[in-house]
C-alpha cells in the first residue's frame, strides 16, 4: 500500500508538471499562430520599425510602443535599483532586529498591492506633483517611471537581501580581520560576492516593469507617437494592447496579438538571463 501511494503521488506530481508545461506551450502556440501571419502581412520591418500606428489607414508600426516600454522600464530601473539595493543592504547588514520586524512586513505588503491601487496613487499623488513641480501635464514618461520604480522595489529588495544574506560570513569576518571597517567590509566584500543574485533581482524587476499595464495606463498619457522626452506622454506595448483590443478587428486585432508576441520575446529573454544568473549563483 505504501508503494502504491508513492507511485500514485509520483504520477500526480508528474501530471501537474505536464499541465504547467502544456499551459506555456498553448500560450506560445496561440501567440505565434495568431501573430506571425500579421507580421508577414504588414511586413516585419514595417511592423517593428514603423513609426506610425494608425489602424484605420493600415499603418501598424509599433516602434513608438517598443521605445516607450524600454524608456519607461529604464527610468524605473534608474529609480528603483539604487533605492532597492541600498534598502536590501540595510536590512541584511545594518538594520536592528526590532526595526527589521517592522520594515520587512511593509515591504512584503508592497508586493501584494494590486496594480490598479498603485495607479490610483500615481493619479492622485504623482501626477499632480509632477504638474506642480515642472509646470507640465502630469501624465508623462517621468511619472510612469517613478511609479514603476516604486512598484519594483519589493522584488529587488527581497531577492537582493536574500542574496546578500546568503554570502558566507567568512567573507565579512576576513575583511574585518584585515582591518576593514564594518561599512567597507559590507560594501567592498559582501555585496560584490552577491552580485549574481543582485543582477537576478534587477532582471526580475525589469520583467515586472516591462510587463506592467494598468498602472502605466493611468499615469503615462498614452499618446500614440514617438517618445519625445521625460515630460511628454508615452504609450507602452502592454498599454496599447489593453486599450485597443476591445474594439479591434481583423488585421488590427492580429497586429495587437503580434505586439504580444514581441512582448513575449522580451519577457522570454529576461527569464533566460535570470536562469543563467541563477545557475551561476548556485555554482
Amino acid at each position: 500500500m505504501q508503494k502504491f501511494k508513492e507511485i500514485f503521488m509520483h504520477i500526480v506530481f508528474l501530471l501537474a508538471a505536464f499541465v504547467s508545461i502544456a499551459a506555456v506551450l498553448l500560450i506560445c502556440v496561440f501567440l505565434f499562430a495568431s501573430g506571425i501571419p500579421a507580421m508577414k502581412e504588414i511586413g516585419l520591418t514595417d511592423f517593428l520599425f514603423g513609426k506610425v500606428w494608425r489602424p484605420t489607414n493600415d499603418y501598424f508600426g509599433i516602434l513608438p510602443f517598443i521605445l516607450g516600454s524600454i524608456y519607461v522600464t529604464a527610468g524605473a530601473i534608474v529609480i528603483g535599483v539604487p533605492i532597492g539595493l541600498l534598502t536590501a543592504i540595510f536590512l541584511s547588514k545594518f538594520c536592528p532586529p526590532k526595526a527589521y520586524k517592522i520594515i520587512k512586513p511593509f515591504i512584503n505588503l508592497m508586493a501584494g498591492i494590486p496594480s490598479v491601487v498603485y495607479g490610483f496613487f500615481g493619479m492622485c499623488v504623482l501626477v499632480p506633483a509632477v504638474r506642480q513641480i515642472f509646470g507640465v501635464n502630469g501624465n508623462t514618461m517621468l511619472t510612469a517611471s517613478v511609479l514603476l520604480g516604486i512598484m519594483i522595489l519589493p522584488t529587488i529588495i527581497s531577492v537582493s537581501e536574500t542574496s546578500i544574506s546568503a554570502v558566507p560570513d567568512k567573507y565579512y569576518q576576513g575583511a574585518l580581520a584585515l582591518g576593514a571597517t564594518h561599512e567597507r567590509s559590507v560594501f567592498l566584500t559582501v555585496v560584490p560576492a552577491a552580485r549574481s543574485g543582485i543582477m537576478a533581482a534587477i532582471i526580475l524587476g525589469v520583467g515586472r516593469a516591462i510587463g506592467e499595464t494598468m498602472a502605466v495606463i493611468m499615469v503615462a498619457g498614452n499618446q500614440v507617437h514617438m517618445p519625445k522626452g521625460l515630460m511628454k506622454g508615452v504609450r507602452t506595448m502592454t498599454a496599447n494592447i489593453v486599450m485597443e483590443m476591445g474594439y479591434a478587428q481583423d488585421l488590427h486585432r492580429e497586429a495587437l496579438i503580434a505586439t504580444g508576441v514581441v512582448l513575449f520575446v522580451f519577457i522570454l529573454i529576461i527569464n533566460l538571463l535570470f536562469s543563467i544568473l541563477k545557475r551561476k549563483t548556485v555554482n
